[in-house]
């Protein structure tokens, strides 16, 4: 079962994305609360995904994202948003976000975001995720020389980090590569410590930077 938390200060929105996930057999929502009860929750309930609201008026979503990525062994988040904020981008990326989803998501695409999200996988297919990479290139600070950092990955590293820009899982990323899923992971991990990125989003945003993005063909192009 994946198990997801739901941070926001709307109890309706809560309310309707419990639903909405808990009409999976596979998914399961133990908790939603408001900001100032995350990190307990999360503390007490262990979830595999939190959904987390940044703009909370009692708490400042970053603080709590912040804390949660710096656990031993964190949670995947993804970022509540609208278009209107966007301007939390690169501080979200900064502090560790797995991905990003409006809040008016239709219901299939949060279902398959939060089994994405379990898989090890970031949100980045959706029209925010398009918007939040453009908005990050065109006014977050620059990766200095990202084609020349680049060179100390191996060739595959480089096939794995442009599957990366696609917010591929890693059992996509393996099959795509004809690798298994535990592989591929070993690949994402490398990547990350060469690069010095914390997670998968600031690894696929530095994909596009270094023009990797959409290099790996899909099977039977």
């Amino acid at each position: 079962m994946i198990r997801v938390l739901i941070v926001d200060d709307e109890r309706l929105l809560r309310t309707c994305m419990q639903q909405i996930l808990e009409s999976e057999p596979d998914i399961v929502v133990p908790a939603t609360c408001d900001g100032p009860e995350a990190l307990a929750a999360v503390a007490e309930h262990r979830p595999d995904v939190v959904l987390l609201d940044l703009r909370m008026p009692q708490t400042d979503g970053l603080t709590v994202l912040a804390a949660l990525r710096a656990e031993a062994a964190p949670p995947a988040v993804a970022v509540l948003t609208t278009f209107s904020a966007e301007e939390d981008v690169a501080g979200a990326l900064s502090a560790g976000a797995s991905g990003f989803l409006l809040k008016d998501t239709a219901p299939e695409e949060l279902i398959h975001s939060v089994r994405l999200l379990a898989a090890g996988g970031t949100v980045l297919s959706a029209p925010v995720a398009r918007s939040v990479v453009q908005g990050y290139l065109a006014q977050g600070p620059a990766v200095p020389d990202a084609v020349a950092r680049t060179e100390s990955l191996t060739g595959r590293e480089r096939q794995v980090l442009a599957l990366l820009a696609d917010g591929l899982a890693n059992a996509e990323i393996g099959r795509r590569l004809g690798v298994g899923a535990a592989t591929a992971k070993d690949h994402v991990s490398a990547i990350l410590a060469k690069l010095g990125l914390a997670n998968r989003v600031q690894a696929a945003v530095f994909a596009h930077q270094a023009g990797l993005a959409g290099q790996v063909s899909r099977p039977g192009a």
